[in-house]
């Protein structure tokens, strides 16, 4: 009677940590992870432990969405602050005596190399959010203006070291929370036109502008050459092209139904650069085909949905903005990484979530994942 006296007791305690967990949220991360051990498995059959690199930032990703998922939002409001501060003092770190590789300075020694634009990710929405929800219900034009600022104060540093793709990603991340609390269209309008239109220019002009001896203001080289290879990946095939076009080839041999698990000759026969990391899209869809990349977007549209959805039944101004903000940071992750690997955005270096290699992303997703988690048991506490 005592024992399972015992085993009741233990089980109470236990059980709060997973009451509130999301179950579709859960499932649809399930889902991307499971196509995301298949494709590495076949696509990092040359790349040593890779397949068994990739399982383990999956679990420590598990790990770390648990424990930020038993964190009160209100916890998290607490480390907004903080979090963004650290955040930017170490980016300023990283202007002044940062790591360079590959002519890009972005990582800090600190007994580990981190990358401190990653934090960004997080504590950008954080920052926001807080901001807003200090003065809900009396915004102002002045309240929208500091928030552009503190937003630009990281983005400038991570365009600097430079980092395109963290960059648009801390960007995405702020830009939803500003636009979730409400600015005012008359201020979102005239900016979408205007690059509405510098596309059309570029897309009208792009010979002239990419012709030889052209440079660009603003932009560096390496950034110029990315945007007129969208525009044309056969002014060189073999050189700044070459991922684009192999990208694009394995897509379309795919064909609706795929080469099959493993079958992929794009990717076995190591015709797709960065093919576990940038470009793992590519092959997944040379063996997967059409259906699978549908059932794949059908996953990331789910998974985003669900944010959104958590996001409009939060209790708080802060969990809302929050919950929106993350969701559409991996909407950003999956859109902008398909759509260079696709042809149509430029290569700026973003993973697919959950099914590229990398350890400090995958924290990063847990890390937003785990606040979903938080803000849905959160709501579920408020209504029980």
């Amino acid at each position: 009677m005592v024992q399972k006296f015992g085993k009741i007791k233990m089980g109470q305690r236990i059980a709060p940590w997973f009451v509130g967990f999301d179950g579709p949220l859960a499932f649809a991360v399930f889902l991307l992870a499971c196509a995301g051990l298949l494709t590495m498995y076949s696509s990092g059959f040359d790349h040593g432990t890779r397949f068994a690199d990739h399982g383990r930032n999956m679990l420590i990703a598990g790990a770390i969405m648990f424990v930020v998922a038993q964190i009160p939002p209100q916890r998290l409001m607490a480390l907004a602050v903080p979090l963004y501060v650290l955040g930017v003092s170490l980016l300023i770190a990283v202007a002044i005596f940062g790591l360079t590789k590959k002519g890009a300075r972005r990582w800090l020694n600190l007994g580990v190399t981190i990358q401190p634009s990653e934090i960004l990710k997080i504590a950008m929405p954080l920052m926001l959010a807080w901001w807003f929800q200090k003065r809900e219900g009396q915004l102002r034009p002045l309240d929208f203006t500091v928030a552009v600022v503190l937003l630009a104060i990281p983005i400038g540093l991570i365009v600097r070291q430079p980092d395109l793709g963290t960059a648009i990603l801390v960007m995405v991340a702020g830009l939803s929370v500003i636009f979730f609390a409400g600015l005012p269209w008359k201020w979102i309008v005239p900016p979408l036109l205007l690059v509405v239109l510098g596309m059309l220019l570029l897309v009208v002009f792009g010979p002239v502008l990419c012709a030889e001896g052209v440079r660009w203001p603003v932009l560096h080289d390496y950034q110029q050459q990315r945007i007129c290879t969208l525009l044309d990946p056969s002014r060189d095939p073999l050189g700044k092209g070459f991922h684009i076009i192999q990208g694009m080839i394995a897509i379309g041999s795919g064909g609706f139904w795929g080469k099959g698990f493993m079958q992929g000759t794009q990717t076995h026969l190591e015709f797709i650069p960065e093919r576990t990391t940038d470009f793992i899209f590519a092959a997944f869809s040379e063996e997967f085909g059409l259906f699978g990349n549908l059932l794949l977007i059908a996953s990331f549209v789910f998974l985003v949905l669900r944010a959104l959805t958590i996001a409009m039944e939060a209790p708080t101004l802060f969990s809302r903005l929050l919950a929106g903000a993350v969701g559409m940071i991996f909407f950003s992750y999956a859109f902008v990484n398909m759509g260079m690997v696709s042809g149509i955005l430029p290569v700026v270096g973003v993973p697919l979530p959950f099914i590229s290699y990398g350890g400090t992303a995958m924290v990063t997703l847990g890390m937003g994942l785990g606040i979903l988690m938080s803000i849905a048991k959160s709501k579920r506490l408020v209504q029980s």
